[in-house]
């Protein structure tokens, strides 16, 4: 529910926070590091001024709890997790199909929200689910034609989104008793080292010559958008987030073009579209019932 009015710039920084967001593709790309790799710089990077952030909020580092600290954990090797696949596939497909499966979450959240509450999907969650895996078909089967390699980042992409359903899902009971930023520390903390080790497995470049596009990444979408999502969504109901969520890949599609080349036929345009709708359709769904 919104908190408060929004004003012109509560609507700015939900816009900037999408944009943010959907750049980091882009900074994926440019890294000379392995993507999963840039996945660790991500977050080891951020934790300097995530730390200075929660000590300006007022949100203590410490004092967590040991179950509290192991439920943040088990979050952060989950979100880890997210961003090792979510790079992968970053690194195989294009942007735009990227940025759109890796939103798949707010889906999943939404089936799992169905299956945990043991009733029938009301007509607008059937609607979301059956309009998402029509458009998922066609993205997919325009994939396969492009290439197997392709097809294999979109899965990867939609193996982000079941990662980071379920990290968002261990973080519910934190967020209740700590701070967004002071979450995100601990969280980082924890999933960091995951990424080094699977980069490392992989026999990836960890070392960077460039550290711009790592710095980018960084801020833009560890800190920039995280930061102005954190301050803005709080001021909106769900549909309004979920259409601004499509920003996200709006603009993904347009730096693939600007920078890789990557066009898209009509095709793919509709079946964007239909998973772009389903993923707003999520968003309603999350919205309260009035009574009676």
């Amino acid at each position: 529910m919104s908190s408060g009015q929004p004003t012109a710039r509560h609507f700015l920084a939900l816009l900037g926070g999408n944009v943010a967001l959907a750049l980091g593709p882009w900074s994926v790309r440019l890294a000379d590091t392995g993507p999963v790799a840039s996945g660790f710089w991500r977050l080891a990077l951020a934790l300097p001024l995530l730390a200075l952030l929660a000590n300006r909020s007022r949100q203590p580092l410490t004092g967590m709890g040991r179950a509290a600290w192991i439920a943040v954990a088990a979050a952060g090797v989950l979100f880890a997790l997210d961003l090792a696949s979510w790079h992968i596939g970053i690194a195989r497909t294009r942007l735009g199909n990227a940025s759109l499966f890796g939103n798949s979450g707010s889906l999943i959240l939404m089936a799992w929200g169905v299956i945990a509450a043991r009733r029938s999907p009301r007509r607008m969650e059937v609607i979301a689910i059956v309009a998402a895996l029509a458009g998922s078909a066609i993205l997919l089967g325009r994939s396969l034609e492009i290439d197997h390699a392709t097809l294999v980042g979109d899965l990867f992409c939609i193996l982000a989104g079941f990662f980071y359903t379920f990290y968002i899902l261990l973080l519910q009971r934190g967020r209740e008793r700590f701070g967004s930023w002071a979450l995100l520390f601990h969280s980082s903390l924890a999933g960091a080292p995951v990424l080094l080790a699977i980069a490392l497995s992989l026999g990836e470049r960890v070392m960077p010559h460039n550290w711009w596009p790592l710095i980018a990444l960084t801020l833009g979408s560890q800190i920039v958008g995280q930061g102005l999502l954190v301050y803005a969504l709080r001021h909106f109901p769900p549909l309004v987030i979920g259409l601004a969520l499509l920003t996200q890949p709006a603009v993904s599609v347009l730096a693939g073009w600007f920078a890789f080349g990557e066009t898209l036929g009509a095709l793919d345009a509709f079946g964007m579209m239909l998973v772009a709708a389903a993923l707003v359709l999520a968003r309603l769904g999350d919205s309260p019932k009035k009574a009676g």
